[in-house]
């Protein structure tokens, strides 16, 4: 999921972006999905895997996924999730239901932590591990293995270009929330590092500069860790509670975003925290931050 309040670039319902990828518009926008969540299409011959299924219940997106198998003659050879969300993993009922009329078929994912529960669609989920491969004609999927923005989140590479279809974990506008910070930084570096050709983001347009786009993920996060270090700096003695950071730091952000600004920002708190730069207290059952102070060596 992201979160945004600037004006969002059209994506079509239905569109085959390359040789090889047919993107369905998931139909589900609000704020925290942008134009809604790309599903795809992949590969070339008779049997195609689905990347994501969307939310549960939405009938134009099982309308326009029907009318691209019927467009391009094919059918779902497997699905394929990137990680938990409803908004990824939703739809797979409606799609064995009202698309495929069986649960015959497999729905690959990574597996959450032990105690963590895994959306349930109905029959058990296909757990694969770190760089599982997916083959169907005309495409290789390699899944890597990227957490932060869940617990459970893959990328997944498309060997014959390059390309990386990468979840919600670097969008096609506005930046993108996290649940670890830490593990989400290792994750950017790691695509960073596979210098992908393109990139398909499940929320928003196609990345076409992908390399650029990652190093500016990158760079903003340790701008907002700046920010915030500078923010608790300018009073040393004071203690703030995250929302107090969001306010001063996200000037003009539109209410209905600011928990997700908080989310973000708790998350560079406990970064710093870790790193020996700032402190936090509870108070009255609300974490309260300040920068900690330096002793002199």
């Amino acid at each position: 999921m992201a979160a945004t309040a600037q004006k969002l670039t059209p994506i079509p319902n239905l569109e085959r972006i390359s040789q090889r990828v047919i993107r369905i518009l998931g139909c589900n926008p609000r704020p925290l999905t942008l134009q809604g969540t790309n599903t795809y299409l992949v590969g070339t011959g008779p049997k195609r895997i689905l990347i994501d299924a969307g939310d549960p219940e939405v009938p134009d997106y099982i309308n326009n996924l029907k009318k691209a198998l019927k467009d391009f003659q094919s059918s779902i050879q497997e699905i394929v999730i990137t990680h938990w969300h409803k908004d990824h993993v939703g739809g797979v009922q409606d799609v064995c239901r009202e698309v495929l009329q069986s649960s015959d078929i497999k729905v690959s994912k990574f597996s959450r932590p032990e105690g963590h529960e895994e959306y349930n669609i109905g029959f058990p989920y296909n757990f694969v591990k770190d760089n599982a491969v997916f083959q169907t004609e005309g495409a290789t999927l390699k899944a890597l293995f990227t957490p932060g923005h869940s617990d459970d989140h893959m990328v997944l590479l498309l060997e014959e270009d390059r390309a990386i279809f990468s979840g919600d974990t670097i969008l096609g506008e506005t930046t993108a929330m996290f649940e670890d910070l830490h593990t989400y930084m290792a994750s950017l570096d790691r695509i960073l590092q596979i210098r992908p050709s393109v990139i398909y983001p499940s929320h928003g347009p196609i990345i076409t500069d992908p390399v650029d786009k990652v190093t500016n993920y990158i760079n903003h996060r340790l701008t907002r860790e700046r920010q915030i270090e500078e923010t608790l700096g300018q009073d040393p003695n004071a203690w703030l509670t995250s929302m107090e950071l969001v306010e001063r730091i996200y000037v003009g952000l539109a209410d209905g975003l600011k928990h997700a600004a908080n989310i973000n920002v708790c998350q560079h708190l406990l970064k710093l925290v870790k790193d020996g730069k700032v402190e936090f207290e509870e108070r009255d059952g609300t974490k309260v931050w300040k920068k900690k102070c330096q002793s002199n060596m």
